[in-house]
């Protein structure tokens, strides 16, 4: 078993997403710190990607100021392995199927168990399609975390019958990117997924106020932030450890 399940063993969970190596890898674990240490009960971290097509202009622009700045997957792996002398907080990658391809699966999930990745979401693999992947994930013990959008409809009970590590529930159509309201049926969505999954659901996509946090966390297991936090590296750039840390923290103390 991963670490992911501590993430939600005190209560709601707050997660906060980094894009990896923006602005550079060195900031990156700094931020990431600076979230663990305002609260943050798990991390995700988004290796770069030139056609990342889940998410906003956000991300998208995080993604290229990585790549720039020389980020490669190995990078990311030995800044894990660093951030493993430090923390024990549960970390997951986002990444593209491509890339894992690309990297070669029995490597990569190899890679993710002896860095101290817990989990991987791959927003490009269908849940149908996950068979290859998912063999050498269990082979080296890390959890593929499932995401269930608004469209799934029928698709949420098979989805949530096979999760494992948490559930990523997907609170609105499109791409990523802070929204002034949320309008899914979020609560109908967590009905099904509760009667059939057996693992935390979280929810993110959208959510950037305090105010939605702890909304969302009334029917959920926690909140997913990450182009909210993604828009303070690109505002503040190499002094956004604070500002990452005031607002994490804030968004902490709404869910709890």
């Amino acid at each position: 078993m991963s670490r992911i399940h501590t993430a939600f063993e005190h209560g709601k969970a707050f997660i906060g997403f980094v894009t990896g190596g923006d602005p550079s890898i060195e900031k990156s674990e700094e931020f990431i710190l600076k979230m663990i240490e305002a609260g943050a009960d798990l991390i995700e971290i988004g290796i770069p990607f030139s056609d990342p097509i889940a998410e906003g202009p956000v991300i998208q622009e995080a993604n290229l100021r990585a790549l720039a700045a020389g980020t490669t997957t190995d990078r990311l792996f030995d800044m894990v392995a660093s951030l493993r002398k430090k923390t024990q907080t549960p970390i997951v990658f986002l990444t593209y199927l491509n890339s894992v391809f690309k990297y070669g699966y029995d490597r990569f999930f190899r890679q993710c168990r002896e860095t101290g990745v817990d989990g991987i979401i791959i927003p490009d693999m269908p849940f149908e399609e996950k068979a290859d992947a998912a063999d050498y994930a269990k082979k080296y013990g890390v959890d593929i975390i499932s995401l269930i959008a608004p469209t799934s409809e029928e698709r949420i009970r098979d989805i949530a019958r096979e999760a494992e590590g948490f559930l990523y529930v997907v609170s609105s159509m499109g791409v990523t990117g802070m929204r002034s309201e949320i309008k899914t049926d979020l609560a109908s969505i967590m009905e099904v997924v509760r009667r059939y999954s057996k693992v935390p659901a979280a929810v993110g996509f959208g959510i950037n106020t305090p105010k939605q946090a702890r909304d969302i966390s009334k029917i959920s297991d926690g909140v997913i932030v990450g182009s909210a936090i993604v828009k303070l590296c690109q505002q503040y750039g190499e002094k956004a450890g604070q500002p990452i840390y005031d607002y994490v923290k804030s968004m902490k103390d709404a869910v709890r």
